[in-house]
Formats: C-alpha cells, sequence, structure tokens
C-alpha cells in the first residue's frame, strides 16, 4: 500500500531536520523496513514535508514503531523540530492524504 503524508518542519530548524536525516540510525531503518515498510522518502518545499510510504500495512507500521525505543527517541528529536509531527497514535494509520487524482 502507498500512503502519502504531510508533516511540517519549524522554520528556524530546516537545517537540523535535514541534518538529523543524514544521519537517521540503522537500528531504526531495520526496524522500519522489519515493519513491512519497503521505501519512504521525504520531499521539501519550503517548511512542508510531503512523504511517501511503500508499506504492507500503515496499521501495522504504526503499531510496531509506535513503543520501540528506538522510534521513540527519534520521534522525540523530531518533535523538536517539527510544527506538524508524524502521528502515531491509533488515530494515525488515517491520517494519509487523500488520493485525488492517479495517472
Amino acid at each position: 500500500m502507498r500512503i502519502a503524508l504531510h508533516t511540517r518542519v519549524r522554520a528556524d530548524r530546516i537545517a537540523a531536520y535535514e541534518e538529523a536525516h543524514r544521519d537517521v540510525p540503522p537500528e531504526l531503518t531495520s526496524a522500519i523496513r522489519a515493519a513491512g515498510c519497503t521505501s519512504w522518502t521525504i520531499w521539501r518545499s519550503g517548511t512542508d514535508l510531503f512523504h511517501l510510504l511503500d508499506c504492507e500495512d500503515y496499521a501495522r507500521l504504526l503499531a510496531e514503531l509506535g513503543t520501540l525505543p528506538v522510534n521513540v527517541e527519534w520521534q522525540a528529536r523530531m518533535a523538536e523540530l517539527l510544527e506538524v509531527v508524524h502521528d502515531y497514535s491509533g488515530d494515525g494509520a488515517d491520517a494519509g492524504l487523500p488520493v485525488v487524482w492517479h495517472l
């Protein structure tokens, strides 16, 4: 399944956000893959961040990562940089952007 998300980085934290993503912990990328995600790309336009994920089951991905210590630590780090964060709550699986058109 393909999921598109929108988050927003704080304007004064763009450089720190991009720097953090140059060194994502290998334990986290391994956990993301183990939870069924085969691809995750983030684009930035100003402060808007657009994520595109390919995964087996997005709700499962969130459930498996939500309480995983390496992800909890990463999300705490991201919370310092973001205005709009990735939602790992029970409602997060419904937070994907709706498809408007597809070729």
